[in-house]
């Protein structure tokens, strides 16, 4: 039995929308999920996506994983105390079923698109969201994927074989040119685009880390830290955080850290200098550096969204070197015990560092998100297919398609 608990719609004009959308087509604000939260209670349940079910956009329980288990978080003594920061938690990310956070945002976003009608869509990332869509997709059987990967970035994505997954691989492309490619196919073929961080069902998967971690650590939080790209898992914390404030479940918002590498800092430059957008001086165009999950040299589109929540918990952003991000990972693993991949380690990097300039006070309480570890990649095989640039735009004739499902909406 379902129950209309919660509404997709405009984050600004509240119009409602009962298929999918990114932008809303009146006043082109996001689109976002909103709950009525005086329906919403916690289920007597281990399971993180039945306990917390009324505060996730999917209206089938079947649609969600029926075994999942909170990952742990875990007080981090020996790694605080080396950093002066006596109550210093870190939730660890790395059992998930791809080694990364992204598998909740996989495990909501495909049932949230699913009831809104998609059944087939285009996507792009640096590996991890695509490699989690591919793990999820089999729990929902009509849905066909295509995924569309930068040549650089082809080595970090694992795949299960599956029918429903179409490997598109984009030549000689950045990440941007990536995702871009794939809202043009999409938009070529009649497909949805699914968008990234303007998903409003990845944004609400991700907030379930937070969710969690509010009952594990048994003192107010007054920090969240994690590596970032678009941000979109920040931005998801801070509104679960937010309603669980409303709800009474929390004492208050946190503060927000958001790190990233030297080598590609678009955010950190903007925030330094107070800008509220990214500037063209901001971008870098062809990003490198050893946090392949955040390599993402352009955010112009998520940055202001970005740049409003962490103004409004009053946190910060920060930029760490490969030195520092090498040496967060050895502490992490000496320490703690955990084995993380370079962009969850910058996180620590750059608490730490700040850390060591007495930017915090001890007696507070922080919760690092450990994004994610290492994983096997999928070589590419003879069903991979590649696109490249012809007279600057990408040449799709040789895609192969699946037979197409109906029921497509939200072009």
């Amino acid at each position: 039995m379902t129950r209309n608990r919660f509404r997709s719609e405009c984050s600004s004009c509240s119009q409602v929308f009962q298929h999918y959308v990114s932008f809303c087509p009146s006043c082109r604000a996001m689109t976002d999920v909103r709950y009525d939260l005086d329906q919403v209670v916690r289920g007597d349940s281990a399971n993180p996506y039945q306990r917390f079910l009324d505060l996730l956009p999917v209206a089938d329980p079947e649609l969600l994983p029926a075994d999942a288990q909170y990952t742990p978080t875990i007080h981090a003594q020996s790694l605080g105390a080396q950093l002066g920061l006596p109550w210093l938690y870190l939730k660890d990310e790395t059992g998930l079923p791809t080694a990364t956070t992204k598998d909740r945002m996989a495990a909501v976003a495909l049932p949230y698109l699913y009831e809104l009608g998609v059944r087939e869509f285009a996507t792009s990332s640096t590996g991890n969201s695509s490699s989690a869509y591919a793990q999820a997709i089999a729990r929902v059987p009509e849905m066909t994927m295509y995924v569309f990967t930068a040549e650089a970035f082809r080595n970090r994505l694992t795949l299960a074989g599956s029918p429903q997954v179409v490997d598109v691989v984009v030549r000689d492309a950045t990440f941007v040119e990536a995702f871009e490619a794939a809202g043009e196919y999409a938009t070529d073929h009649g497909i949805t685009s699914e968008r990234g961080f303007f998903n409003p069902g990845r944004r609400e998967g991700l907030k379930l880390a937070w969710l969690e971690a509010v009952e594990q650590v048994p003192r107010r939080i007054d920090w969240y830290v994690q590596a970032v790209s678009s941000a979109m898992g920040v931005f998801g914390v801070f509104k679960a955080a937010g309603e669980m404030v409303e709800l009474g479940w929390a004492e208050a918002t946190p503060r927000l850290l958001c790190v990233q590498q030297e080598s590609c800092a678009p955010m950190v430059t903007a925030w330094r200098d107070g800008s509220a957008t990214i500037r063209s001086r901001d971008v870098v165009p062809n990003p490198r550096g050893i946090g392949t999950a955040i390599l993402r040299g352009d955010p112009t589109r998520t940055y202001p969204h970005v740049h409003r929540i962490v103004r409004a918990s009053n946190g910060t952003f920060t930029a760490v070197s490969e030195a520092a991000i090498r040496d967060a990972r050895d502490m992490v693993e000496e320490l703690e015990g955990v084995s993380v991949c370079f962009s969850a380690a910058a996180a620590v990097a750059g608490l730490a560092e700040l850390a060591r300039t007495g930017y915090f006070s001890p007696a507070d309480t922080f919760l690092v998100n450990l994004t994610g570890g290492e994983r096997p990649a999928t070589p590419t095989t003879e069903q991979t297919q590649w696109v490249s640039r012809v007279d600057r735009r990408w040449n799709f004739e040789d895609i192969r398609r699946p037979n197409s499902p109906s029921g497509n909406f939200g072009r």
